[in-house]
């Protein structure tokens, strides 16, 4: 049985929509209505009434300029919520996956993909408290599998894909950030891996499988060039200006080198992970 948290955000809702192809998996989806994390007994109380084989957390605080303001909001869901799962995964002997963020990053001298055993720098609360909650899974779980993922974006929910959409139907020109470097994530490529990753688990393929893992879809591009394949792709004509973070100020700091390298979760786990324009499109097709 496969406990899903967040079960109404980008990933879960993935997660939901794959389940059925699945069928050797019962799941039991949860969001802060049927299970509130942050409440250790009520966590707890769950896990003693069924038999958990997996949790995945895929629940954050995630709304990052708010954060500066919602400090204890964010630490609660970021790191206390996480410290609750895992330690109920650990009393009850359930695998705990949790879904992290490429912003634990902050390097200004690495040119170069980053991997798993890089140093983290993080840059205002929400990425403190996603680093804080990677660092107690971790700690507490030899076992726990923490996915650090970037620019997620869905079908489902509010992303920046189906921002650029509604703004490019509206307006005559839009400015757009260059300066920030990454990969988008398309939630459902996210969600499939963590299937696969629960199966070759099943199998006894895999040993000492825990610990930090990156997962993007593969590829490199900016904010300004994923929004450029957007309109492309949906035939939008719009005038797209390429600006510097510094003339669109946030409260929160972002990383403008985000890059992950994918090595480790493809040689452990055998995934395969599509480019992130191939990904754009299936989720643009959908959206059609």
């Amino acid at each position: 049985m496969i406990l899903v948290t967040g079960a109404n955000g980008q990933v879960g809702q993935e997660l939901q929509f794959l389940a059925s192809q699945f069928p050797d998996f019962e799941f039991v989806f949860t969001d802060r209505s049927v299970l509130d994390i942050t409440d250790k007994l009520s966590v707890e109380k769950l896990f003693e009434e069924n038999d958990f084989m997996y949790c995945v957390n895929c629940a954050a605080y995630t709304a990052v300029d708010k954060a500066e303001e919602e400090q204890d909001l964010a630490r609660k869901i970021n790191t206390e919520a996480v410290e609750n799962l895992a330690k109920a995964c650990k009393k009850f002997g359930t695998q705990f996956i949790h879904i992290s963020t490429d912003y634990v990053y902050h390097s200004e001298t690495i040119n170069r993909p980053y991997r798993e055993d890089d140093m983290t720098n993080p840059q205002g609360v929400y990425a403190a408290t996603k680093l804080e909650g990677d660092l107690i899974a971790t700690q507490l779980l030899d076992t726990a599998i923490v996915l650090r993922t970037s620019w997620v974006y869905s079908s489902f929910g509010n992303n920046f894909v189906k921002t650029m959409i509604r703004l490019g139907e509206k307006l005559d020109s839009l400015r757009v950030i260059f300066d920030q470097i990454g990969t988008p994530t398309y939630a459902r490529d996210l969600a499939y891996g963590i299937l696969k990753i629960i199966e070759k688990i099943e199998s006894k393929t895999v040993q000492n499988y825990g610990g930090i893992y990156h997962f993007s879809n593969e590829g490199v591009t900016s904010w300004y060039d994923f929004a450029l394949a957007i309109f492309e792709t949906k035939e939008i004509d719009i005038a797209v200006t390429p600006i510097e973070t510094k003339d669109y100020p946030t409260p929160a700091k972002r990383p403008h080198f985000s890059l992950m390298n994918k090595a480790k979760i493809r040689s452990t786990f055998g995934l395969e992970i599509p480019h992130w324009k191939d990904a754009l499109g299936s989720c643009l097709d959908l959206l059609d």
